[in-house]
């Protein structure tokens, strides 16, 4: 159905931190491989439809994923930024009319309630985006969400860019998008990258939306478990003792 939502998964980074040649997404997290996991969460919210962009090693990647249902993939050759990674969905996307999420497919720790209720609030009013964050004790290194006077979504600042005030803020980005679809490839089309790397971000694209005239906001629905995504060896340790303090089944 067109109206369905359709979830964007982001597959495509070898993980060189991890110190392996293994996707990164194809690390086993208790005994599973971590994008698994983030396919279930989504599925159990009704996104019934997931696009997973591939790019290191993507026949591995597809290869693990052959057994799903509702997956498709989309190529990212060159890794030119989150915003390119999205763009590489378009053919795939470009006659959908409702809702798209976007995360990473290295949070095993996604929630269902969590995007069950971005997903509700998102239908609740005619948004262009809706970003899920999340209140963060130790915000340090992640982008804040800047609000204006009366509460409402004004920007995302990068920690290194923040002043000290922003600083402070301690709502924090945390690559959860809703977008309308047909919004969402406008705005990809009005990416530049004219930044240090010389990528495309996604997170200008609710900047650009905002610019236009769109509604956009965030809501702070995501928990504290969902802060936790994995670059490291260590910080997969962390995320497994999460996941086993939750009651995740351990498949080892």
């Amino acid at each position: 159905m067109a109206q369905d939502p359709i979830a964007v998964v982001l597959a495509a980074g070898r993980g060189t931190r991890m110190k392996s040649d293994l996707p990164k997404v194809l690390f086993p997290v208790l005994g599973r491989p971590m994008i698994h996991w983030v396919l279930d969460s989504l599925q159990r919210a009704s996104f019934f439809k997931q696009i997973v962009v591939v790019g290191y090693r993507a026949e591995d990647v597809k290869t693990e994923l052959s057994g799903r249902e509702g997956v498709d993939f989309a190529l990212q050759a060159d890794q030119l930024g989150t915003g390119h990674a999205v763009a590489q969905c378009r053919s795939l996307l470009q006659d959908h009319d409702g809702p798209v999420l976007v995360v990473a497919g290295d949070s095993p720790l996604i929630q269902t309630e969590s995007i069950m209720q971005l997903l509700q609030q998102f239908r609740s009013q005619d948004y262009s985006c809706l970003l899920g964050t999340l209140i963060k004790d130790d915000p340090t290194g992640l982008g804040r969400i800047v609000r204006d006077s009366s509460g409402k979504f004004a920007s995302i600042v990068e920690h290194k860019d923040a002043t000290e005030d922003q600083r402070a803020i301690r709502e924090v980005n945390m690559s959860t998008y809703l977008f309308d679809c047909q919004d969402l490839l406008w705005a990809l089309s009005q990416l530049g990258n004219s930044n240090s790397q010389g990528e495309y971000y996604l997170t200008d694209c609710p900047g650009i939306l905002l610019a236009a005239g769109k509604r956009v906001d965030a809501v702070s629905v995501l928990k504290p478990c969902e802060s936790l995504s994995i670059n490291t060896i260590d910080e997969l340790g962390l995320v497994e003792a999460q996941m086993r303090k939750l009651g995740y089944r351990d498949f080892r």
